[in-house]
C-alpha cells in the first residue's frame, strides 16, 4: 500500500478518562507513561478528555486507586459525559468489577487496550487468530467484570475481538476456543517453516527491522526497496503516523550498494508494558527474528523517552534470544532532533546510524552499513563453467553481477568474472545440486 493512505474513523470518537498510579519508582515518569496511554487510545478512536494521576506507596488490591478517588472519578464522568474510563496498568479482575461498580462506565485497562488496538489492526489469517487467542486468555479470568458492560455497551474500546456472546459461554466452551485456535496456529507455523526452508535454500542474507512501535521501520523498508533496480510501488508496506499501524510481517528483496541481493523483513513494534500473553502469540511471528542474520534496531531519535523504548526493545530481543546477532542502531527522525543531544544507553550496538528516512542519502548510507555488517562476506572471482553446464551459467546470471563473459578452449568452457560473491552460498548451491 501506498504510504500516503489513511485509517478512516470509524464513528465519533468515545470520551475518554485515563487514570494513571504513581508510586515513585526511579526509572519511570508517569507523565509520559500517560502520554504514551493517550496515543494508544487514540489508536484505538478514542479521545482523551481528561487525566488524572494519584501518588500512593502501593496499589489498591481491591480498586488499583483509592476508593475516594474512584468516587471523584464517578463525578468527572458525569460533567465530562465520559463514555470511557482506561488505566495504564492491568487490572484484575476483582478491581475491574468493583470500579465498574462505582463508577458506572466501562472499564478498561492498558492491557485491554492494547488487545484492541491489535485486534483492530491486525489483517491477515495468523495476525488475527494470534491476536484472539490472546484476548481470551486475558479475558478467561475476568468474564464477571467484563460481563456488565459488554450488556449495557453495543461495542466500542475493548470490545473488539472474540466478542460479546463467546464471552458470555461458560469457561469450558472458551478453553476449547483457545485450544482450536492453537492448533491452527501450529498448522500456519508448519506452512510458515516451509516457507522458510525455500527461502533458506536461497542463501540470500536476512535483515530484520526492529523497535519500538511508530519509530520509522516500515518507513525504511519502504526506502530500501525503492531503491531496487526493477522497483514494483506495489511492494511498499502500509505506513501512517500511528501507534501499531500495521501488524502483519512482511518480507521484501532489497539490494545492497554492490548489488548483491538480500531480504530485508518488518517485525510488529513493541510498546512498554506488552501484555504477556499477547507476547507469547506473537512469539511464532517473531521466530522470523532468529533466522535474520542481522538486526536494524529503529529509534525514534525525537521521542522524549528513547532510552527507555530502546530498552523495551531488547528486553523483549533478549527474551527471543537473539542479541548475539550483529545489531545496527537506526536513529531515525534526525530531522526533528534539531540541537537536542540524544541521552541513551546502546551496549548491544555494534554501529549506529543517525538518519531520516525521507533523506535518500541517509538510505544509500544505512544500506553501505548493512553491507559492511551483515556476517556473509562478498569476494570477486573468476569461474572456468564447461559448456554443457548451462543450469550454473543460468544460475549465476540469475544471482550474481556477471563483469566479463568470454569463451576459452574452442567453445567447451566459458570464463565468467563475477563481483560480490558469497563463495560459501555458490559452493552450497553446487554441493546441493
Amino acid at each position: 500500500m501506498d504510504g500516503d493512505m489513511v485509517i478512516s474513523n470509524e464513528k465519533s470518537r468515545e470520551k475518554v478518562l485515563i487514570v494513571g498510579v504513581d508510586l515513585g519508582e526511579r526509572n519511570f515518569n508517569i507523565d509520559d507513561s500517560l502520554e504514551e496511554l493517550e496515543e494508544l487510545v487514540l489508536a484505538a478512536n478514542g479521545e482523551v478528555i481528561e487525566k488524572l494521576i494519584q501518588k500512593r506507596e502501593k496499589i489498591n488490591p481491591a480498586y488499583y486507586i483509592g476508593k475516594g478517588k474512584a468516587n471523584e472519578i464517578k463525578n468527572y464522568c458525569y460533567e465530562l459525559n465520559i463514555d470511557t474510563v482506561v488505566f495504564n496498568d492491568e487490572l484484575s479482575p476483582a478491581q475491574i468489577k468493583n470500579l465498574e461498580n462505582i463508577i458506572e462506565r466501562k472499564i478498561i485497562d492498558r492491557t485491554n487496550l492494547i488487545l484492541d488496538i491489535f485486534a483492530k489492526r491486525a489483517s491477515s489469517k495468523e495476525g488475527q487468530l494470534q491476536v484472539e487467542l490472546a484476548q481470551l486468555k486475558y479475558r478467561l479470568p475476568r468474564l464477571v467484570g467484563l460481563r456488565d458492560y459488554l450488556s449495557r455497551e453495543g461495542g466500542g474500546i475493548g470490545t473488539r475481538g472474540p466478542g460479546e456472546q463467546k464471552l458470555e459461554t461458560d469457561r469450558r466452551h472458551i478453553l476449547r476456543e483457545i485450544d482450536n485456535i492453537e492448533r491452527q496456529l501450529r498448522n500456519i507455523k508448519k506452512t510458515r517453516n516451509i516457507k522458510r526452508k525455500k527461502r533458506e535454500k536461497t542463501d540470500l542474507p536476512i535483515v530484520a527491522l526492529v523497535g519500538y512501535t511508530n519509530a520509522g521501520k516500515s518507513t525504511i523498508l519502504n526506502k530500501i526497496i525503492e531503491l531496487n533496480e526493477n522497483y514494483d510501488k506495489n511492494k511498499k508496506v502500509f505506513v501512517y503516523d500511528m501507534l501499531f499501524a500495521t501488524l502483519d510481517i512482511s518480507l521484501r528483496k532489497a539490494e545492497l550498494p554492490n548489488g548483491q541481493p538480500f531480504l530485508i523483513t518488518d517485525t510488529v513494534g513493541f510498546v512498554s508494558k506488552l501484555p504477556t500473553d499477547l507476547v507469547e502469540a506473537f512469539k511464532g511471528t517473531l521466530e522470523e527474528v532468529e533466522y535474520a542474520d542481522l538486526l536494524l534496531h529503529v529509534v525514534d531519535a525525537s521521542n522524549e523517552n528513547l532510552d527507555l523504548q530502546m530498552n523495551t526493545t531488547y528486553d523483549i530481543l533478549k527474551d527471543l534470544n537473539v542479541l548475539d546477532k550483529p545489531i545496527i542502531s537506526v536513529f531515525n527522525k534526525m530531522d526533528k532532533v534539531g540541537d537536542k543531544k540524544l541521552i541513551y544507553d546502546d551496549r548491544y550496538a555494534d554501529e549506529e546510524i543517525f538518519l531520516s528516512a525521507k533523506n535518500g542519502k541517509d538510505i544509500n548510507r544505512l544500506l553501505e552499513a548493512i553491507q559492511e555488517n551483515l556476517p556473509i562476506k562478498y569476494i570477486d572471482t573468476t569461474l572456468i563453467i564447461p559448456y554443457d553446464k548451462q543450469d550454473i551459467l543460468s544460475y549465476i546470471f540469475d544471482n550474481y553481477n556477471v563483469e566479463i563473459i568470454d569463451h576459452i578452449d574452442e567453445g567447451t568452457e566459458i570464463k565468467v568474472e563475477l563481483s560480490s560473491v558469497d563463495y560459501k552460498r555458490y559452493f552450497n548451491y553446487i554441493k546441493n545440486r
